[in-house]
């Protein structure tokens, strides 16, 4: 039975789209009171209006106005796309509109929110809720005082205490938008992310939690046990461990290795523990009263034990990995440049090995020691609570300071070189091998007197406060004290003598320079 046959003279539904149809019930009545036609509907009901049913255990219909209003185990079957389910309902077939309340319910095949009050405007697929509604997506669970259901493109938007509950990930924010269909949900307020230990606050981007893949915005961060990260963009794949952040990226480091990185661009695999930073990266070492910075165009991070080349041997003696914190490696390469309060230096690449604390420099190393610069083919530098404890300078080795502030400069050169440090001053310095010394010796009021040119086997030198204090010669020793202004200029250098000083990186801020070494 059509309802429209009760009301095609009425002026409420001459304009309207299509009516109420009748279907099917156990029974019905027809009443009319104070000219307004009612259609009373028992049992099982069936109802249709276009492409959309409406059942319920018991309807009346306001056949005058093509509205109705449904009772008990009330269903909307909204094109087979979406349904609706509540204990009461008031339904306007000229607007399309219901309002649905008590036990209410709403699914689309993906996702089921529940709620005791909302509004639903079937023809554009829109629910309302205002007075709290929960979400359930498979074992994901969202909840919110209001939301905004459309149902077209299977969006929930969620405001006011939202909170996103998975086995995975618990989210927390003001407003959030999420899709039952693609699961990806996006952040438009400030918003925190708690996963394990694990924790992201962002105020823009979206995650999605089938593909586990994120995209964060505004200076986002994230928070973990063993360290701290905040940049202005971030993609993160947690499906795989990988994460890409950039744009004014920084890293800092909470375990005992304590190290901070910036970078315009950090890569992350964090089930390999890999960190690879380009765009003008720095890696922060921090040692008790001083930290050491070192630039480079790439800074690379790993762990020592997933290394497939063989690292050259630095320390005499060297035990086995045991400590899991120790396995990790530092690595730069080209346009290395260090500096601390009271070392600088720069090199082609760096290699840092936290098993042996040791600092490898290649490639035409060149370290600055108060005033004294030291160079050779590799430099090893020997750390002790990450502060320098011993050089070792392999093959070309050579070391030179200034004399006061004149153009000489006290020399030494061998195969190779040995600086021990004593609280971060130079202690003593040994050459070994073909070892060549040119020292000038001055009166106590700071006169020159002479240039002592010595060659042995062996030269050590001893020093107090950063200055030398003692030569000791050992084997085949031969040299001469000469009055300094009997020897031509030239003869006061040893071979290969170059003094770089213009390459020495004079503060923390000198190393972000761009301009090769």
């Amino acid at each position: 039975m059509s309802i429209h046959a009760l009301s095609q003279d009425t002026t409420a539904t001459k304009n309207t789209g299509k009516l109420i149809e009748f279907l099917s019930a156990e029974s019905y009545n027809i009443k009319k009171i104070d000219s307004v036609d009612f259609l009373i509907l028992v049992g099982h009901v069936k109802i249709k209006q276009g492409n959309t049913f409406l059942f319920g255990d018991s309807i009346i219909v306001n056949t005058t106005k093509n509205s109705l209003e449904g009772f008990g185990n009330v269903h909307i079957n909204d094109a087979d796309s979406v349904h609706t389910y509540a204990d009461y309902l008031i339904y306007n077939g000229n607007t399309k509109k219901a309002k649905l309340r008590k036990h209410v319910k709403l699914t689309d095949g993906r996702g089921t929110l529940t709620t005791d009050s909302l509004d639903y405007d079937v023809s554009v697929k829109i629910g309302v809720y205002k007075k709290g509604g929960k979400l359930v997506r498979n074992k994901t669970i969202l909840k919110s005082t209001e939301g905004v259901y459309y149902g077209i493109t299977r969006d929930v938007l969620f405001r006011n205490k939202v909170s996103l509950i998975d086995p995975e990930n618990s989210i927390f924010t003001d407003t959030l938008e999420y899709n039952t269909y693609s699961q990806l949900a996006n952040f438009i307020s400030p918003s925190k992310i708690i996963s394990g230990s694990r924790i992201i606050k962002t105020k823009n981007g979206n995650y999605n939690l089938g593909t586990k893949k994120g995209y964060l915005y505004e200076r986002s961060s994230i928070d973990d046990s063993s360290y701290f990260f905040i940049a202005d963009d971030m993609a993160i794949d947690d499906s795989l461990g990988l994460g890409e952040f950039r744009g004014n990226a920084l890293y800092k480091s909470k375990d005992s290795l304590s190290f901070d990185l910036i970078a315009n661009n950090i890569k992350t695999n964090r089930k390999k523990d890999i960190l690879l930073a380009t765009e003008l990266p720095i890696l922060m070492i921090k040692q008790p009263n001083d930290t050491l910075y070192v630039s480079a165009d790439t800074l690379y991070s790993g762990r020592l034990s997933d290394l497939t080349r063989k690292i050259p041997k630095a320390r005499a003696k060297e035990e086995q990995l045991k400590d899991s914190s120790l396995n990790k490696y530092f690595e730069a390469f080209h346009h290395v440049k260090i500096y601390s309060d009271s070392m600088q230096g720069v090199a082609d690449s760096l290699f840092y090995s936290l098993a042996d604390s040791t600092i490898r420099l290649h490639n035409k190393p060149i370290l600055w020691v108060n005033e004294n610069q030291i160079t050779g083919d590799t430099i090893y530098m020997h750390l002790n609570n990450k502060k320098a404890e011993q050089l070792r300078i392999l093959n070309n080795a050579m070391a030179i300071s200034p004399v006061d502030s004149t153009d000489y400069f006290n020399q030494l050169k061998g195969n190779s070189i040995i600086v021990d440090f004593m609280d971060g001053k130079i202690h003593k310095m040994q050459t070994k091998g073909s070892a060549e010394n040119i020292y000038f010796t001055t009166d106590d009021e700071g006169k020159f007197i002479g240039v002592n040119q010595s060659n042995a086997q062996i030269i050590t030198i001893d020093f107090n406060n950063d200055e030398p204090v003692k030569i000791v010669f050992i084997n085949q020793l031969t040299g001469k004290m000469t009055p300094m202004f009997d020897l031509p200029k030239s003869a006061l250098k040893l071979n290969n003598f170059k003094w770089l000083i213009d390459l020495k990186p004079m503060s923390k801020f000198d190393i972000l320079s761009p301009k090769g070494n």
